[in-house]
C-alpha cells in the first residue's frame, strides 16, 4: 500500500461502519453534556446561589453538576464498547492481510507482523480514536458553555485555542516523517547490533573490528540526528500546547478586571471559564497532542509495514529500504554453521580495499589480544589470506626458483602504539629467503605478536616498509601470500573437510586432505571424529584440537608464508614438533614461528630475539654466545634428566605478569598460574599440558 493510500483506506474503513460511528457519537454527546455542566453549574451556583446568599440554590446547581458527571461517566463506559466494536474489525482485517501475505509469498516477517505489529496497530488505533473523540466533544461542550456564560469569554479563550490546534496540525506531517525516520534509524541500529553481537567471533576472525565499529557508529550517528530533528519539532508541539491550553488561562486572568467591569461577565462566569480551560480544554488538548503526535506517526509506520504491497513477493519486511544487512551468526564456540556462500560484510585487512566484503573463507582464526608496553590491548591476529592466493613459486626439486624475491623483508620498520609511546619495534631490518624457518622469541610484551601483525598487514608501521614475496604490505598480493594462525584457533560448525578446505578456491581432493592431516598430526582426531565428512562441533573440541584443525587448514592453503603466532601452545611437545616440521618442509614455503617453547627456537634455522626496541638475530649457538637475554631464556629450560614429562614454555604474554601454565609438579591443564619473575630468576614452569593426552586439552 502506498503511503497516500493509507488515509483513503482508513476513511473507507470508517464509512463501512457508520452505525458504529453513530453509536460512538451518541454516547460521546453525554460526555459533552458533562463538560458543559462542569463549568456552567459552578458558575450558576455562585451567581444565583452563594453570592446572593441562597445556599440552597447553590447546592442545587452543584448537585446538577454532580449528576451530569455521573451521566457522563456512564456515557464514557459505553464509549469503550463502541470503540471496541470499531477497533476489533480493524485488527481482524490486518490479521487477515498479514496471514494472506505470509501464505502467498512465504514472507518471513509475517510472524512478527502477526504477533507484534498488528497488536501495536490495534492498540494505537484505539488510543487515537479515544483521544480524538474526547477532544472534539470536550471542546464542543466547553466552547458552548463559554458562549452560554458570556460571549466575551469565548473571544478570550477561542483564538489562542484555535491557534494552538492549527499550529499542532501544521506540525503533524513533518513530525510524522521525523518520527518514522527515527524509528527506522532505531531499527537499523538494533538490526546492526543484533547481527554484530552474535558474530563478534567472526568479526575478530577477519580483523574487521574497525570496519564494523565504523558502520555501527554511522548508525548511532544517524539515530542521533533523527532524534535531534524529532526533538526540534517536538518543541513546536510543546509550543502548540502552551498556546492553546495555557495562554487562555493567562488571558482570562489578565483581562478579568476589564471583563468584570466592562464586559458584562459575572464572577461565577469567570470562575466557570477557568474551570472549562483548566479541567476540560487543557487536558483534552494535551492528550490530543501527545496521542496524535506520537501514536499517529507510529500507526502510520506500522500500517506501511503491514500493507501487502509494501514488500516484493518473497522479500518480506526485511526488503524495505534502509533495512540493515545482517551478518550470519557463525559462532565457533556454539557450533553454528558458517557456510561457504554466507557473505560477511566485514573489512579486509588490506587497507587498499577497505570496502571489499569478505566471505568467511577469508578468515582462519579468531582475533587475539596482546599487551603492548603501554598497557593497552592491540590486535595481534586476524585474517589468514584470501582463497585465491597465488601458488608458491618453486624450481624443480622443490627449491626456490632462481631470481625469486625474498619471502619476507623488513626495512627500518618502526611501530609504536601511540605518538607518545615507546616503540615496540624500532628500526628493524630483516630479510628471509624462501624456504627459511625463523623462530621469534622474547619476554612478554616484547613485540613478537606485534611483529606478526605488521607482517600480516593488520598493523601499519610508523616508518619503514614490509614486503611479502616481493609485494608491499598491505597490498592484496602480499595479503594473499601469507597465512596467519594465532593462539586461539578458529573452527566453525560444518564438516571437517569444509573446515580444512576453506582457504582453497578450488575443490581439494580427499587424498590431499588426508595426507595433510597425517603430516600435520590431525589424522588421529579425524579418525576419532569419523572422517573428513564428520560434522564438527567447535565447542566439543579442546583448544589443542582446534589448533590442529587450523594448522592443517593453513597447511593446505596456497600461501607460501606461514605465520604461527603461538599457534601450537595447546599442543604437547611431540605434536608441536611434528606440525612445525611439516610447515618447514612445505615446498617453497617459509615459516615464522612465535615460539612458545625453547625447542621451537632450537628447531629453527634462524632465531630473532625481541625485547622491545632491542633485537638480536642469528642461529642458536651464535645467540647463546652473543645474547644475554637468549641465554636467560634458554637457561630457564630444565635439562631432560630433570624434567618430569615435558620441557618448559617460554613466557606467555600477560599484562598482569602471570601465565596460565602449570608449574613444576602441577599435573594437568594450564589452569594454574605462576608469577613472572625477572628474566634471570624465573621459575622453570612445565608446559601448558604437562604431557597429558591431546583430548584433555583446553
Amino acid at each position: 500500500m502506498r503511503a497516500t493510500g493509507i488515509p483513503a483506506r482508513g476513511l473507507r474503513f470508517l464509512l463501512e461502519r457508520r452505525r458504529v460511528l453513530l453509536r460512538l457519537t451518541a454516547w460521546s454527546v453525554l460526555e459533552t453534556g458533562q463538560t458543559f455542566l462542569l463549568g456552567y453549574g459552578p458558575a450558576r451556583a455562585l451567581d444565583d446561589g452563594f453570592l446572593r446568599g441562597r445556599a440552597d440554590a447553590g447546592l442545587a446547581w452543584l448537585a446538577v453538576t454532580g449528576l451530569g458527571v455521573l451521566i457522563g461517566s456512564y456515557g464514557t463506559a459505553r464509549v469503550y464498547a463502541a470503540v471496541a466494536a470499531l477497533v476489533e474489525p480493524f485488527r481482524d482485517r490486518l490479521v487477515e492481510r498479514v496471514v494472506s501475505r505470509g501464505v502467498r509469498t512465504g514472507d518471513s516477517g509475517s510472524l512478527s507482523g502477526l504477533t507484534q505489529q498488528v497488536e501495536i496497530a490495534r492498540d494505537t488505533f484505539a488510543g487515537l480514536v479515544m483521544v480524538s473523540r474526547s477532544f472534539v466533544f470536550t471542546a464542543a461542550g466547553a466552547l458552548a458553555g463559554l458562549f452560554t456564560l458570556a460571549p466575551p469569554l469565548l473571544l478570550v479563550v477561542g483564538p489562542p485555542l484555535a491557534a494552538g490546534v492549527v499550529l499542532f496540525a501544521a506540525t503533524l506531517r513533518p513530525l510524522a516523517r521525523r518520527q518514522e525516520t527515527f524509528l527506522v534509524a532505531d531499527e537499523a541500529l538494533a538490526g546492526q547490533l543484533g547481527a554484530v553481537c552474535p558474530g563478534l567471533r567472526d568479526i575478530a576472525a577477519t580483523g574487521a573490528e574497525a570496519h564494523i565499529a565504523a558502520g555501527t557508529g554511522e548508525r548511532v550517528e544517524a539515530e542521533l540526528r533523527a532524534a535531534r530533528a524529532l526533538a526540534h519539532w517536538g518543541v513546536l508541539r510543546v509550543t502548540s500546547l502552551a498556546l492553546g491550553g495555557q495562554v487562555p488561562i493567562v488571558l482570562l486572568l489578565a483581562t478579568a478586571p476589564w471583563l468584570l467591569t466592562h464586559g458584562g461577565v459575572t464572577t461565577g462566569a469567570l470562575v466557570g471559564a477557568l474551570a472549562y480551560v483548566t479541567q476540560s480544554l487543557l487536558p483534552a488538548l494535551r492528550n490530543l497532542i501527545h496521542g496524535l503526535g506520537t501514536s499517529g506517526s507510529r500507526l502510520t509506520v506500522v500500517l506501511r509495514r503491514l500493507a501487502p504491497t509494501a514488500a516484493a513477493p518473497g522479500a518480506g519486511d526485511a526488503a524495505r529500504p534502509g533495512a540493515p544487512a545482517s551478518l550470519p551468526a557463525a559462532d565457533a564456540n556454539h557450533g553454528d554453521t558458517l557456510r561457504r556462500d554466507d557473505a560477511l560484510t566485514l573489512a579486509d585487512a588490506d587497507s587498499t580495499h577497505p570496502n571489499r566484503p569478505l566471505t568467511p573463507a577469508d578468515a582462519d582464526t579468531t582475533h587475539t589480544d596482546t599487551t603492548h608496553p603501554d598497557g593497552g590491548l592491540c590486535p595481534s591476529a586476524a585474517l589468514d589470506r584470501p582463497r585465491n592466493a597465488p601458488p608458491r613459486p618453486e624450481a624443480p626439486g622443490g627449491e626456490p626458483a632462481v631470481g625469486t624475491p625474498p619471502a619476507l623483508t623488513l626495512t627500518s620498520v618502526t611501530f609504536a602504539y601511540g605518538p607518545a609511546s615507546t616503540p615496540v619495534v624500532q628500526d628493524l631490518g630483516l630479510s628471509l629467503p624462501q624456504g627459511s624457518h625463523l623462530a621469534v622469541v622474547g619476554p612478554s610484551g616484547a613485540g613478537k605478536s606485534t611483529l606478526t601483525a605488521l607482517v600480516a598487514g593488520l598493523l601499519a608501521p610508523d616508518r619503514g616498509t614490509i614486503t611479502v614475496g616481493g609485494h608491499a604490505v598491505p597490498r592484496p598480493e602480499a595479503v594473499a601470500a601469507r597465512v596467519l594462525i594465532p593462539q586461539e584457533a578458529y573452527v566453525f560448525g560444518g564438516t571437517l573437510a569444509e573446515n580444512l578446505a576453506y582457504l582453497r578456491p578450488d575443490p581439494v581432493p580427499e587424498d590431499e586432505m588426508l595426507a595433510a592431516a597425517e603430516t600435520v598430526g590431525l589424522a588421529p582426531l579425524a579418525d576419532r571424529l569419523g572422517g573428513l565428512g564428520a560434522r564438527v562441533d567447535p565447542a566439543a573440541l579442546s583448544a589443542g584440537e582446534r589448533q590442529l584443525v587450523a594448522l592443517t587448514r593453513a597447511y593446505l592453503s596456497n600461501a607460501p608464508l606461514a605465520l604461527l603466532d603461538e599457534a601450537t601452545c595447546h599442543l604437547d611437545p611431540e605434536t608441536e614438533e611434528r606440525a612445525e616440521r611439516a610447515f618447514a618442509a612445505r615446498p617453497g614455503g617459509t615459516l615464522v614461528v612465535v615460539a612458545h617453547r625453547i625447542s621451537s627456537a632450537r628447531r629453527a634455522g634462524r632465531v630473532l630475539v625481541m625485547d622491545g626496541p632491542s633485537t638480536a638475530y642469528g642461529g642458536h649457538q651464535e645467540l647463546m654466545r652473543s645474547s644475554a637475554l637468549y641465554r636467560d631464556l634458554v637457561g630457564n629450560w630444565t635439562p631432560a634428566s630433570c624434567r618430569r614429562r615435558s620441557e618448559p614454555a617460554l613466557a606467555l604474554r600477560d599484562a598482569d605478569r602471570v601465565d596460565t601454565v602449570a608449574g613444576p609438579g602441577l599435573a594437568g591443564d594450564g589452569g594454574h598460574v605462576v608469577a613472572h619473575g625477572p628474566v634471570g630468576q624465573m621459575q622453570a614452569p612445565g608446559d601448558l599440558r604437562d604431557g597429558g593426552s591431546l583430548g584433555r586439552e583446553g
